[in-house]
């Protein structure tokens, strides 16, 4: 048997049998990993604490027949502060559903396993809003994904400070300008200012941004719809963690 260790974030667990799980994880190594636990929802299990949802832990699988089970697992964090709180618990795991669509099985993925930690940080240690970690998230996530927009200004006059963002194109216009047809969200000049930083920053200062008000709406509005249309597909997750909101 072949032995592989490795670093990784659950993403989804799936309850198998009477015991097992079967965990999908998101290694920067690897990219997506599907593991068995064996008997790991027994009390006795020494591996429960690292095969949970959203448990960031090293994890020593055995290759056989096409398979990996794991022999053992060690959590690095497993983010409590999120399993007390059904509005975090839920947005975080709107990001492991993203983090799952958007990476593949034996495919490296160096820059979003640690985007999601760092954004799973934020929520849980930093306390950060998660009305703009989520923003900043899916924003970094479309430019990972190759969706980069383009903010150096309005692509029709070249306007380095137009008002409108094309979610279909990933491009700014003047409100007299109009490029194509589609959706536009307004954009303040400081809800502008903070896509700009959002997609140029260095990974660790993501999330050191402040906003407010409308421009916080504006960023907010913006960044889901965009990742959303280039991406084709809804979120169950996201649907859910909106739903809370709306209590």
């Amino acid at each position: 048997m072949d032995y592989l260790t490795t670093r990784g974030l659950v993403l989804r667990t799936t309850e198998y049998k009477e015991t097992d799980r079967i965990l999908t994880v998101l290694s920067a190594d690897h990219g997506l990993l599907t593991m068995k636990a064996r008997g790991v929802r027994s009390n006795r299990s020494k591996l429960k604490g690292a095969c949970q949802l959203l448990t960031y832990a090293e994890f020593t699988v055995g290759e056989a027949h096409g398979f990996s089970s794991i022999t053992e697992a060690t959590a690095i964090e497993m983010f409590p502060e999120l399993r007390t709180d059904i509005v975090l618990l839920s947005l975080a795991s709107y990001f492991a559903q993203l983090a799952e669509v958007l990476s593949q099985e034996d495919a490296a993925s160096p820059a979003l396993l640690p985007l999601i930690l760092n954004a799973l940080y934020a929520l849980a240690k930093l306390k950060k809003p998660p009305q703009l970690v989520k923003a900043a998230t899916e924003l970094r996530l479309a430019a990972l994904a190759g969706y980069l927009p383009e903010l150096s200004g309005c692509c029709v006059c070249g306007d380095p400070e137009p008002d409108r963002f094309s979610i279909a194109d990933g491009t700014l216009e003047c409100a007299s300008c109009r490029a194509s047809d589609g959706v536009r969200m307004p954009l303040s000049a400081a809800s502008l200012a903070a896509m700009r930083y959002i997609v140029s920053c260095p990974d660790k200062k993501l999330f050191s941004f402040a906003l407010t008000g409308a421009a916080e709406k504006e960023l907010c509005d913006a960044a889901e719809s965009y990742l959303l249309t280039q991406l084709e597909r809804s979120f169950y997750t996201l649907d859910f963690y909106k739903s809370l909101l709306t209590e």
